[in-house]
């Protein structure tokens, strides 16, 4: 596992990503295409068009919406310049002017002196705001990388982790041929996109690839279709494979009493560990824990079920025996 970090995006990146979605148009400022946004927060700059400039974050976007724009034609041409100095004067990632607005030529001119990237959209402010804060939640959320395999079973997001070697990426490609999907393979990224949630995701280089050994490297999409692929999931169960020096089994906790779980970017996921052997439907066991999983979430515990139903039965003999 590598040590996790906060995620950053540059403002020419943001731009191809959502610049369709957000009908954003590039008006001035492209010498600042390389600026960093390094905060989810899109931000409103009333105040520090009129000076107070505390208001005002480092490395955000500023939209500015009718009252702004309304508020900058009211003022004449000295105001209008001050009011401009005053936002400009901070360390700014980006302006967007939104609701289809004019845009004033000292507004222009002040970006591009700053290399501040300026555009424009037809939307209005709200809705581009909230699509705006909710894609930069996802892509600058604190994000670790882990060696594993990412799959989606049963509709639940199952990590499987283990040692180089013993079998994961044949473990996903036999899930995906029994209808499972595969996220990613070799290495997952996973973003804290919640504080009690952990988005999955696979590298845009490794995106459908799955390398076996004999076999090389699989396109899954290819050989599998669109559905035996899926792009992110939530993370919900890890599975851990476990080499044994032999086959025996004996030595293990054969009630699974012990509840294990691991903590990844300080979210705790429930994990459940499976020792492979000769002989072993590694597939059928990780199937079969997922629907153990789904139903221990829904309050049902067969192990416990099962050691009430023998204590009940034990004492039930006991009083006969007297």
């Amino acid at each position: 596992m590598t040590s996790s970090a906060m995620s950053q995006i540059s403002v020419r990146k943001m731009f191809e990503q959502t610049g369709d979605k957000l009908s954003l148009k590039w008006v001035a400022g492209h010498g600042g295409g390389e600026r960093l946004l390094t905060s989810d927060t899109v931000q409103k700059p009333t105040l520090a068009l009129i000076g107070h400039l505390n208001f005002v974050h480092p490395n955000r976007v500023q939209v500015l919406g009718c009252a702004e724009m309304d508020y900058l034609r009211s003022l004449n041409t000295s105001g209008l310049t001050l009011a401009i100095g005053n936002l400009f004067s901070t360390e700014l990632a980006a302006v967007i002017v939104a609701n289809g607005e004019e845009v004033p030529a000292v507004l222009i001119s002040a970006a591009n002196s700053a290399d501040v990237p300026l555009f424009t959209s037809t939307l209005a402010s709200p809705y581009l705001m909230n699509v705006l804060n909710h894609y930069l939640t996802q892509v600058l959320a604190e994000s670790t990388s882990i060696h594993g395999v990412f799959l989606e079973v049963q509709g639940m997001g199952v990590l499987v982790t283990g040692d180089s070697a013993i079998g994961k990426s044949e473990l996903a490609l036999e899930m995906v041929t029994r209808g499972h999907r595969l996220i990613a393979d070799d290495i997952v990224e996973f973003f804290l996109v919640a504080p009690d949630t952990l988005e999955g995701r696979c590298p845009e280089l490794l995106q459908d690839f799955l390398e076996v050994r004999g076999l090389g490297i699989l396109n899954i999409r290819q050989l599998f279709g669109e559905t035996a692929v899926k792009l992110k999931k939530n993370l919900r169960l890890i599975v851990q494979l476990e080499k044994l020096a032999g086959s025996d089994l004996t030595g293990r906790d054969r009630l699974q009493l012990q509840e294990y779980s691991e903590v990844i970017l300080d979210v705790t996921i429930p994990k459940v560990r499976i020792p492979v052997a000769a002989g072993r439907n590694i597939a059928v066991l990780v199937e079969v824990a997922v629907r153990n999983h789904i139903l221990r979430l829904r309050g049902i515990n067969s192990t416990l079920e099962f050691m009430a139903r023998h204590e009940g039965y034990m004492t039930g003999n006991s009083g006969d025996g007297e």
